[in-house]
């Protein structure tokens, strides 16, 4: 009996060998498209990594070639607060502000984080954010739009009787309409008693 097992556990492994390697030389990979270029490994590690590892994103270098750093004056007009996540209880580095820079989408910014140039966010209150250089006060204030008044109101009063009848299901008939059933007849044989 250990023989017949043991020969049919060897022939089920070479029969599932021989299947998986049948499987496995006959299949071509698939093919990239004619337009596509293949990549290096050299340009593939050219990105900035730094954003990816948690380090804050640098500031980009002004095009004018200040050497002071002078910070522009930020207009209010340039920068939108969509959200704010504000801690309960005051404090200065906490928070995160939805601001959207000339347009562009909005991206969450961490208190002390560069939003645009040398404008950080400053701080995060309930309902607005501040913004201005690292160094110095605070420039621009942003708050969110006012939330527009709850829907309030009342329901009509029910009347009975008022609600109409639920339609009927698609597939299934119609409900024959209610119909009086007449009152039964008293028996041909039987007269009523009379009072003489």
């Amino acid at each position: 009996m250990m023989t017949r097992l043991f020969a049919f556990v060897s022939w089920g492994a070479v029969g599932a060998s021989t299947v998986f390697w049948a499987l496995r030389l006959g299949v071509e990979a698939p093919r990239a498209p004619s337009f596509t270029t293949p990549v290096g490994p050299a340009a593939a590690m050219r990105g900035d990594w730094s954003r990816v590892l948690g380090e804050p994103p640098q500031a980009a270098a002004t095009d004018d070639g200040d050497a002071d750093g002078a910070v522009e004056p930020a207009s209010a007009s340039r920068f939108r607060l969509f959200g704010v996540v504000a801690p309960k209880t005051p404090s200065d580095r906490d928070g995160v502000a939805l601001i959207a820079v000339d347009d562009k989408p909005a991206r969450a910014f961490r208190v002390g984080a560069v939003v645009d140039g040398q404008t950080v966010l400053r701080a995060v209150h309930r309902r607005g954010a501040s913004l201005g250089p690292r160094d110095g006060t605070a420039t621009v204030e942003l708050e969110l739009p006012a939330l527009p008044p709850p829907a309030t109101g009342a329901l009509p009063p029910a009347r009975a009787g008022a609600m109409p009848p639920p339609a009927p299901m698609p597939g299934m008939l119609p409900r024959p309409p209610a119909v009086a059933a007449p009152a039964p007849a008293p028996p041909a044989g039987d007269e009523p008693p009379s009072n003489d």
